[in-house]
């Protein structure tokens, strides 16, 4: 059969992600296109559609209550935080009574469609580009296990920026 490829999920198979927990995000934009800013002796200095990206980051606690926010990020082409869910008495249901299609209230994907859906709004309001996508489909996710990994991922997203300058998909690239 030809057309289009499969996806596979890299989600960990019968993990309930609207437990409580911290996680680990990545979302890319569209083409990985830099459109949120540029590094700037070792500096974020954020475009207007990046500023739109960040304070809809910031928004998600006003929308999830139950979610905290993290170490947080915005590079050129993509953003990386750390979400936390906290259980605040709310029941979930075991993983086996999950549905079987859509997105799950509540759950990490549903928290990360809701923030790119009102980050991609906010940028076509501002440019003047009704429809126009701005993020890669899907994200990136790993579950925090422990305090240790916990700091190793804030010590990653803040020393992201000094990366920067080797990253292969940083336009301006320092070749070695």
């Amino acid at each position: 059969m030809h057309g289009l490829p499969v996806r596979r999920s890299v989600r960990l198979r019968g993990f309930d992600y609207r437990a409580k927990g911290a996680y680990f995000i990545t979302i890319c934009t569209r083409n990985r296109e830099c459109l949120l800013g540029s590094v700037v002796s070792d500096n974020i200095v954020l475009s207007p559609i990046g500023e739109v990206v960040a304070a809809a980051w910031h928004a998600i606690p006003r929308h999830f209550p139950t979610v905290e926010l993290g170490a947080f990020i915005v590079m050129p082409n993509h953003v990386h935080g750390i979400l936390v869910l906290r259980d605040v008495g709310a029941k979930h249901a075991s993983p086996l009574h999950l549905p079987p299609r859509g997105t799950s209230p509540g759950s990490l994907a549903a928290i990360l469609q809701s923030f790119k859906s009102a980050a991609s709004r906010g940028v076509n309001q501002q440019q003047g580009t009704p429809g126009r996508k701005l993020w890669q489909r899907g994200f990136y996710d790993h579950v925090i296990r422990d305090d240790e990994e916990l700091n190793r991922l804030r010590r990653c997203i803040e020393d992201n920026l000094l990366r920067w300058a080797l990253d292969e998909e940083n336009p301006s690239k320092v070749k070695p």
